[in-house]
């Protein structure tokens, strides 16, 4: 007798949606497979499609209603730290190789001399001559000078950073008219502003030979007219040739080393101890000082020592040299700071301008922002990322409430957080 087989029991299909629903993605073992995270994803993909979607249209909208703004570039050319025309006729004139450097300025530039213009365009002086200059405050509506000025700190940029060694200003604004006249007005702010201030190394020389220049004619007024009341009280007029010759060799000695202290205390202010130049001037110090001594004086003598010996000077002209010997010395500085003084000038009469404009600032004929295809792709991205965190921190709930004890602290969580707080009597 044949067994009639028995037919297969039919497959009961489920639908996708209700196998998604019923899928845990967390194993018994508490790993999660990228697999898992797809089938997360794919469970909410309404929500996260929905909230992709509205996040695009929100931003499409809100880079539309955001206003234009148009930036205008102003590009700079700050003094140039080169050697001046002044060192070589310095050495010309001086015949002091340490002050011709001095002349020459070399040392007293900055590494980045950039950094100091960049700083003071940025200036309190600067910023309050364009808010009230240009009405800022007006069209910033803001009510204090100091408000106005941080607005147009942030509409403002001053870079010196770049590699072409040029100072870059650009400014923002609605109207692109608006935008080139601020950028060129703050080159002429700047210019009024440097009008009062010595910037350049030029005039950071001038300055400090001229207060120089100043005190050594004052002492040379003093020592002459000393000298007049001696030949007036003495009756000596002049001694014989070799006395005065010594008096004038000791003379130009002490006015020499007077210039190269000057010329020390001037590097000093910039350099520091192993500098080879401020090393080589104070050894060339120390050389004339010996030199000085050979003659038997001293570099600070001022007529209390005679380089003459007493012997060799009649008692009634002893006087009558030690003025002379002082008016010798300070001719001498007189004519060496004389001397630096003018080349100074030149040399700041060369640089001229401080600031040159390479390229003036022009009406941009494109905005610069909003960026409206930035703002909307950065959104959309954004709510894609925050949308899909969302789904598997609902996933991660939803696996946490299938276990009891995890369940009921998760209640006591929700019924502590909505009960109203009942203060202890």
């Amino acid at each position: 007798m044949t067994e009639t087989p028995t037919p297969p029991m039919p497959m009961i299909e489920t639908p996708a949606h209700a196998l998604l629903e019923e899928y845990d993605p967390v194993d018994n073992t508490g790993e999660v497979s990228f697999l898992d995270l797809l089938i997360v994803a794919a469970r909410r993909k309404r929500m996260i499609v929905g909230v992709t979607f509205g996040a695009a249209i929100v931003s499409l909208i809100v880079s539309l209603l955001l206003p234009k703004e148009y930036t205008a570039t102003v590009t700079l050319l700050p003094p140039q730290q080169n050697t001046s025309m002044g060192a070589a006729l310095a050495s010309q004139l001086s015949g002091m190789g340490g002050m011709a450097a001095l002349a020459g300025g070399g040392g007293l530039g900055l590494k980045n001399p950039n950094d100091k213009y960049v700083a003071l365009m940025k200036s309190r002086t600067v910023e309050d001559a364009m808010v009230l200059h240009y009405g800022l405050m007006n069209e910033y509506r803001e009510k204090y000078l100091s408000l106005a000025r941080k607005a147009f700190e942030a509409h403002a940029t001053v870079d010196g950073s770049t590699k072409d060694d040029l100072i870059h200003i650009s400014i923002e604004d609605r109207s692109p008219q608006r935008a080139a006249e601020l950028a060129n007005g703050y080159v002429d702010q700047f210019r009024d502003l440097s009008q009062h201030l010595a910037i350049t190394e030029a005039s950071q020389r001038r300055l400090f030979f001229e207060q120089e220049l100043e005190k050594a004619k004052n002492n040379l007024a003093t020592a002459e007219e000393s000298l007049k009341q001696t030949e007036l009280t003495t009756g000596v007029i002049q001694p014989d040739s070799q006395e005065r010759a010594l008096i004038e060799s000791a003379a130009s000695l002490r006015a020499q080393i007077t210039a190269r202290e000057v010329q020390i205390q001037g590097m000093q202010t910039y350099a520091t101890g192993e500098n080879s130049q401020l090393v080589q001037a104070q050894q060339e110090l120390a050389g004339l000082r010996a030199q000085l001594a050979m003659l038997g004086g001293s570099a600070d003598s001022k007529g209390s020592e005679l380089i003459v010996p007493k012997g060799r000077v009649p008692e009634a002209g002893m006087e009558y040299i030690r003025k002379l010997r002082d008016v010798k010395y300070y001719e001498t500085i007189f004519d060496i700071l004389a001397r630096q003084f003018e080349v100074a000038k030149l040399d700041e009469a060369k640089q001229g301008s401080i600031i040159q404009v390479v390229d003036p600032a022009i009406p941009p004929d494109r905005k610069s922002s909003p960026k409206r295809a930035l703002i909307v792709i950065g959104a959309t991205v954004l709510a894609f990322l925050l949308s899909v965190i969302t789904a598997f921190f609902q996933a991660a709930f939803q696996h946490l409430e299938k276990d009891p004890e995890t369940s009921q602290k998760l209640t006591l969580l929700r019924n502590t957080m909505r009960a109203k707080h009942t203060p202890s009597t």
